[in-house]
């Protein structure tokens, strides 16, 4: 029966139905399956989806409810996790976009998939100045900072908090993704960041490589 559910539930994720998907993963608990489990069923649900989108056989709404479908059952297993507490993550992320740019949707779905994945994001939003990423940085003791900017106008700005978190000594300290239309993997370079991504499925295979996992 459990493998049953575990089955619907992925087949609900691709298919992006939030409602339906937060209705399977409380099924999933309920049944007793073990939230390692269903974890594993929503990563490769989730993988699936990201491969799909590479290939060009779904599109940007697709991945979209995708991504919204498993934010909904994610915050039922995540309730389960923190009432159990057996679950280990992969690293701490902290995200945010640039100062400048109110652009959140790739955020957000890179956001998902690093959650999938299963690394703990600590998501700023979007606008975000180079102060508040430092002090995230220093609160949160990250193991990854992930910066988004789809402006080229905004671009500068990662380059900005890099620099700055040179200048407070905290460079050393954490890991730096960067990605957003704007960004390019030579620019990503000449601003000394750990690591690129050109799509969100992407950046859970980054983040790992950078990490060494």
């Amino acid at each position: 029966m459990g493998a049953d559910a575990l089955e619907k539930l992925k087949k609900i994720l691709v298919q992006g139905d939030a409602e339906e998907s937060k209705k399977w993963a409380e099924k999933t608990v309920e049944e007793k399956i073990a939230l390692v489990d269903i974890i594993d069923a929503v990563t490769e649900a989730m993988r699936g989806v990201g491969a799909a989108f590479a290939r060009g056989d779904l599109f940007l709404p697709e991945l979209m409810g995708a991504a919204e479908a498993m934010k909904s059952a994610m915050l039922v297993i995540q309730g389960e996790v923190r009432e159990t507490e057996q679950l280990k993550t992969l690293g701490i992320v902290v995200l945010g976009t640039v100062y400048g740019d109110i652009h959140n949707i790739g955020k957000n779905l890179v956001s998902t998939f690093l959650t999938t994945e299963g690394f703990k994001v600590v998501d700023l939003g979007v606008n975000i100045a180079s102060e508040r990423f430092v002090e995230a940085v220093r609160r949160h003791q990250p193991d990854i900072l992930a910066m988004s900017s789809l402006m080229t106008t905004t671009a500068p700005m990662q380059k900005k908090i890099i620099e700055v978190l040179e200048k407070e000594k905290l460079r050393d300290k954490v890991k730096i993704m960067v990605g957003g239309g704007a960004i390019t993997e030579e620019f990503a370079k000449s601003i000394g960041a750990n690591g690129y991504g050109a799509t969100a499925p992407e950046a859970p295979n980054i983040a790992k490589k950078m990490l060494g996992i």
